[in-house]
């Protein structure tokens, strides 16, 4: 099947959307943005852009941080001053005695019987998902940045490869692990259930494995790895990683700077000079600019649903925003300030080496033909017109308006490979990062 990928133009289609000022509710004019400086038509107001919001905050809690030490403290390398040390440590005993302390707890509650009590489904069962194209979509870009994390694992000349997956979820990564050749693996998660059903997947994959295939060895926790430290647990204990695996979890640490700080931890500390910290997790920017063009507190469509408590304030940490997901998600997650972020990494000499969201990274990564090849076998795309003449996933209007237009131009081969525009929304909120240690 010939696929022409034509996601380029959805891409362009959201890169497209205009931003619209929240500061005016009863202005409707076309809003436009320069600088920090909203025009909506008639009027305009001096206000701080969602950016510009969190960097004052971001100069604050820095300020706060070098107060609390008695100096401004530097430190080389990701080490920090000892003033960012002090801060830390204050804030974190503050958090641990406050009245919010019952709170967070509820909230790692939440996520983990969440998780426990998702029901585990058929391969016949997720084919009729209306996400399963995403789905893939979202396991092919993982494949992805797996494979090539691995390869340039290999090239700096580690030969036993050891991993950290944190939030493993049910073991889906399982099959990436054992097509890129790892040594071993230690799976962690804050759901027992799902903990349970990866090892009995991984004792599956063993069975079923070739004589003379070489499986890596494993050790699985189930743990909150936003509370809890990961190196007590390992049956090694002086295992050093050459990656950790973080994908679509990272972001539900931002509850806190404690728990934040943690997760970091987790992810980092165990890492050999060298190593990469990668994952996957909602970019908040997109994020916040989709809820300020919403009209209301909500955006989404037939597939997905975001919702936030208010608009125009967007705190550093515990800023909350509900996500559901047809029938996949819907728990309580936290907006992830990526400068917040990849400064907090700093602490743990790591440096960010790539930061993309998923158009990017996919329209970068789909130039190759392996990976092209990849995506087909994966069934990433969905085929338009649909392959037997039948339905395509969905029957609402506009959703593939995008490929009609594209199979109306001369020359085309069908048929084209897609995703539904509803499922590329969703998939688009989405961004890729990747750290490394320093040495």
């Amino acid at each position: 099947m010939h696929l022409i990928f034509i996601i380029y133009r959805l891409c362009c289609l959201l890169r497209c959307e205009i931003i619209k000022s929240i500061w005016s509710a009863d202005v409707v004019a076309h809003v436009t943005q320069k600088d920090d400086v909203f025009i909506t038509g008639t009027q305009s107001a001096r206000v701080p852009s969602a950016e510009l919001r969190w960097m004052m905050e971001l100069q604050s809690v820095h300020t706060e941080m070098v107060e609390e030490g008695g100096g401004g403290g530097g430190g080389g390398g990701g080490g920090g001053g000892g003033g960012q040390k002090a801060g830390m440590k204050r804030r974190h005993e503050e958090e641990e005695t406050s009245p919010n302390k019952k709170r967070v707890i509820d909230h790692s509650v939440k996520v983990a019987s969440h998780y426990n009590s998702l029901q585990e489904v058929g391969l016949a069962a997720r084919s009729r998902s209306r996400i399963f194209f995403m789905r893939n979509f979202n396991n092919w870009l993982k494949s992805v940045l797996i494979g090539e994390i691995l390869e340039q694992v290999r090239g700096a000349g580690s030969r036993k490869v050891s991993v950290l997956d944190l939030g493993c979820g049910k073991g889906g990564d399982l099959l990436k692990w054992r097509r890129g050749g790892i040594n071993h693996l230690v799976c962690a998660d804050i759901a027992a259930v799902s903990v349970e059903q990866c090892e009995s997947r991984y004792e599956d994959m063993k069975k079923k494995s070739h004589v003379n295939e070489k499986i890596f060895s494993a050790q699985f926790i189930t743990a909150d790895c936003t509370k809890e430290v990961l190196s007590e647990k390992l049956e090694e204990p002086e295992l050093m990683f050459d990656i950790c695996s973080c994908q679509f979890v990272y972001h539900y640490s931002f509850e806190s700077e404690l728990k934040a700080d943690m997760m970091l931890r987790n992810a980092c500390e165990r890492l050999k000079p060298g190593g990469f910290f990668i994952g996957t997790t909602p970019d908040a920017f997109e994020l916040v600019k989709r809820l300020e063009t919403s009209e209301t507190l909500s955006f989404g469509n037939e597939v997905f649903k975001v919702s936030f408590q208010s608009k125009g304030f967007y705190p550093l940490f515990g800023c909350q925003y509900h996500f559901s997901l047809e029938d996949v998600v819907n728990v309580p997650e936290f907006l992830v300030y990526f400068p917040l972020f990849e400064h907090m990494a700093k602490q743990y000499n790591m440096r960010l080496v790539l930061k993309q969201r998923f158009c990017e990274f996919f329209e970068e990564k789909v130039k190759k033909d392996h990976h092209r090849s990849l995506m087909m076998k994966m069934m990433a795309m969905e085929p338009f017109p649909s392959d037997d003449g039948g339905r395509q996933t969905t029957d609402s209007r506009g959703e593939y308006c995008h490929a009609k237009e594209q199979c109306s131009k001369a020359g085309v081969k069908l048929p084209l490979g897609t995703l539904s525009r509803s499922e590329w929304e969703a998939a688009s909120i989405y961004l890729v990062f990747v750290f490394q240690k320093m040495s």
